[in-house]
């Protein structure tokens, strides 16, 4: 169980949320009823970059070096190609002390995934 310590945009009063990691490029963020496909913006975008804000890190207790997780919220379409890629509010996993938090960026939006796919 992860502490949520940044609301969760649409779970403001979710105060916990069980994580599982899938693999590199995916994972599950499940809040009580709810379960939410995640997707590693990296492995879409390789120059995807923000900073953390300090009171995130605050919250999160991250310390230089540890190896945090960032995940991009993914609403699954049919096709696989027509899903949704939130790159605008990322999910900021600290799995040493299992707390998360919800950023909200600026520089990025929505994609479909079909945008990444290379022919």
């Amino acid at each position: 169980m992860y502490a949520i310590k940044k609301p969760i945009l649409g779970f403001e009063n979710s105060l916990q949320a069980n994580f599982q990691k899938i693999n590199d490029l995916f994972a599950i963020l499940q809040l009580g009823e709810n379960a939410f496909t995640l997707i590693n913006p990296y492995s879409l975008i390789k120059d995807y970059s923000f900073e953390i804000p300090a009171d995130v890190k605050v919250l999160l207790d991250i310390k230089e070096g540890d190896g945090v997780y960032v995940y991009a919220p993914l609403v699954k379409k049919e096709p696989i190609s027509e899903s949704i890629v939130n790159l605008k509010a990322p999910i900021i996993i600290n799995p040493k002390n299992n707390t998360l938090a919800q950023l909200i960026l600026d520089d990025y939006g929505f994609y479909k995934l079909a945008d990444f796919i290379k022919e």
